[in-house]
């Protein structure tokens, strides 16, 4: 939830609230949201749609930390995704986010 984190690990400009009802923009404006519920060290639940989605489509993140002997297990959904969208979103999860995240943890 830290613009300056964000764009650091995606190499990509985000501008993220850190308030439920707050709003997101990650990629330079390719993804977009708002904060439907933040619990701290807990969960994530946020508005999610693509900039080439039609305006009325919009799906639902969350993230779940949990806490374990080895740090953090993030359990991630993300519904609503258009079909013809679901392999180039869940691609695009890995690409762009999973992969460089780790690799800032990692540093």
């Amino acid at each position: 939830m830290d613009s300056k984190t964000h764009t650091r690990f995606t190499n990509s400009k985000a501008k993220i609230s850190s308030k439920v009802g707050g709003t997101y923009s990650t990629y330079g404006g390719y993804a977009t949201g708002k904060n439907l519920e933040l619990v701290p060290d807990e969960l994530i639940r946020q508005s999610w749609r693509a900039e080439n989605w039609p305006d009325e489509q919009v799906s639902e993140i969350k993230l779940e930390l949990e806490p374990t002997h080895l740090g953090t297990r993030i359990t991630f959904t993300h519904k609503g995704v258009p079909d013809n969208e679901f392999e180039s979103i869940k691609n695009g999860w890995n690409e762009f986010y999973w992969t460089p995240m780790k690799q800032l943890l990692n540093e």
